[in-house]
C-alpha cells in the first residue's frame, strides 16, 4: 500500500463519531467488498500499522468479519476450519474435513499414525459385524496449514476396503479414495457432536493444553443402507466452526 493510502487510513481512524473499532471495521469491510484482498488478507500487525491503532482495536474490528466467514486465517493467526452447510449439502457423513479445510483457503495435510488391519469388537458391533471381523483402521493427525486441528480414527470392513491399505493419506480425502479404489460412496448415516475437554493423550496429539475445549464427533457412514465406516474424531474447538443454512421450506 502507498504511503498516501496509509495516511488516509490513519486519518479515517481518527474521525469523530462512531467508535474507533467500528470505523476500522467498516473500512475493512469496504475493502473486502471491493475485492482488494482477493489474493491474501493482511495480518493484525500490518493492519495496526495501516490504521495507526492498537492491536486490540483491530481485533474488535475483525471479530464480526471472522464470525461471518468474510475473513479467513492468514500467517500468524490461528486457522479456523469453517464447515458451511446449505440445503444442497446436508450435514452428515458425506461432508469431508479435507474439503472443509481446502474451502477455508488453507492447505490440508495429514500425518498418518496407523493404517492397518485390526480386530475390535466394540467397533465391529457398530458396523453390524461379528466381533472378530477384520477391520481396517486409519488414524491420522489432521493439519490446516501448519496447525494441528484434529485427530481422527476411521474403521472400515477389511473385506470391502482393503484397497485403502496402499493409499498415501498425507494429502488426500478418505472418501475420495474409498470411491476410487473400493467402489464405495457414502450416501447417508448418522453423526453426533459432543463437547469435551481434551485428555492428556489427546492434548499431546493435538498440540494443545490439557482441558482445551473440543468437539468429539462420532460418525457412522452408510452406503446402500449398510454401515461401512465408523469414525471417531476429536477437533479443537478453537479451530473449527460449523455454519448451517435453513429456509421456511
Amino acid at each position: 500500500m502507498s504511503t498516501a493510502a496509509e495516511a488516509d487510513r490513519a486519518r479515517l481512524a481518527r474521525l469523530p463519531g462512531q467508535p474507533l473499532w467500528l470505523r476500522v471495521h467498516d473500512d475493512i469491510l469496504n475493502r473486502i467488498t471491493s475485492g482488494e484482498f482477493a489474493d491474501t488478507f493482511p495480518g493484525e500487525i500490518q493492519l495496526t500499522e495501516e490504521y495507526q491503532v492498537s492491536r486490540s482495536t483491530v481485533r474488535l474490528a475483525l471479530n464480526p468479519l471472522r464470525r461471518e466467514g468474510l475473513v479467513s486465517s492468514s500467517r500468524g493467526k490461528r486457522p479456523v476450519v469453517h464447515v458451511n452447510h446449505g440445503e444442497e449439502h446436508r450435514f452428515g457423513p458425506v461432508y469431508s474435513l479435507f474439503a472443509a479445510v481446502e474451502a477455508s483457503g488453507m492447505r490440508q495435510h495429514s500425518e498418518l499414525i496407523r493404517c492397518e488391519i485390526r480386530v475390535d469388537a466394540r467397533i465391529a458391533d457398530r458396523l453390524d459385524l461379528p466381533g472378530d471381523a477384520p477391520l481396517i483402521n486409519i488414524e491420522r493427525r489432521r493439519f490446516a496449514d501448519d496447525y494441528v486441528f484434529a485427530v481422527d480414527s476411521a474403521w472400515l470392513p477389511a473385506d470391502r476396503a482393503a484397497g485403502l491399505l496402499d493409499v498415501d493419506f498425507s494429502n488426500t480425502a478418505l472418501y475420495q479414495e474409498l470411491t476410487l479404489r473400493c467402489g464405495i460412496t457414502l450416501d447417508g448415516g448418522q453423526e453426533t457432536l459432543t463437547a469435551i475437554a481434551v485428555t492428556a493423550e489427546q492434548a499431546r496429539v493435538l498440540d494443545c493444553p490439557v482441558g482445551t475445549a473440543a468437539f468429539f464427533i462420532e460418525r457412522c457412514g452408510r452406503a446402500a443402507g449398510r454401515p461401512v465406516e465408523w469414525r471417531e474424531t476429536v477437533v479443537r474447538g478453537d479451530r473449527f466452526a460449523v455454519t448451517t443454512s435453513f429456509s421456511p421450506r
